[in-house]
């Protein structure tokens, strides 16, 4: 694999004057330095590609981690929504960048999801009244994903929510949805309502086919076993689509 491969910007060699050689880290004056800087004026002074450098801390002979990860940003555009997509080998072909960096970057990622996600949920306590509950809750966790996932949540009968799992990742829908299974956990946790939540990593809010035949199943399964089928949203990182407000359920 290629950085074209990845839509990543081709960096050909060319010789650099003496004076513009990297420096290094020690070689900074200290308030140039992002620890110092960071110690002296603030977290907040600290550009993103600064704020990296002091997660990962070590560079490479010649590439200083402040190069390293100014080279890992202009790489994803300056976005940290960008660098959110990017797969552990995508990460990997900015130079500099193995895997252990790559699992930090990652790492970072999943602490950034989690703190957005704990944000927007109350255990046994964050109440669905609309499909923007919905969205608000699980946007942080799946809309920027660069594969499709599966989520449901059961509510008791005040729509609180009780529970909430991971039915499917990175496999097609259709195949795998197991509407039996979503049932039974429902029942066991003493559900009375249930909402379905998928992404489109593409960004196209569009219900797909197979999105209105997993729909139908699981309205169909709870009618029958009197289970509330609030809603089914998808999303994406541009928003998202409820087949409730759309009056399709």
């Amino acid at each position: 694999m290629t950085r074209e491969d990845f839509g990543l910007e081709v960096h050909e060699p060319e010789l650099q004057p003496a004076e513009t050689t990297v420096r290094t880290i020690k070689e900074m004056s200290k308030d140039e330095r992002p620890r110092e800087r960071a110690i002296n004026h603030g977290i907040g002074s600290l550009t993103t590609a600064e704020l990296l450098a002091l997660i990962l801390r070590t560079g490479q002979p010649g590439l200083p981690i402040t190069e390293l990860c100014r080279q890992l940003m202009d790489d994803n555009g300056n976005s940290l929504i960008r660098l959110e997509r990017r797969s552990r080998s995508e990460l990997m072909l900015t130079k500099g960048i193995g895997d252990a960096k790559a699992l930090q970057v990652e790492a970072m990622m999943e602490v950034m999801r989690r703190y957005q996600h704990e944000l927007t949920q109350q255990k046994h306590g964050y109440i669905i009244k609309s499909f923007e509950d919905i969205e608000r809750r699980m946007r942080p966790r799946i809309a920027n994903l660069d594969h499709e996932e599966v989520w449901i949540m059961l509510l008791n009968r005040r729509n609180e929510v009780i529970k909430e799992f991971r039915l499917t990742s990175g496999s097609s829908i259709a195949s795998v949805f197991d509407t039996k299974m979503i049932i039974k956990r429902a029942l066991l946790e003493d559900a009375q309502g249930i909402v379905m939540c998928h992404n489109h990593p593409s960004g196209n809010l569009n219900p797909s086919v197979q999105d209105d035949n997993i729909t139908r199943k699981l309205s169909d399964a709870c009618k029958t076993m009197d289970l509330r089928f609030l809603d089914h949203v998808i999303l994406s990182i541009g928003g998202c689509y409820s087949y409730s407000d759309n009056g399709r359920l």
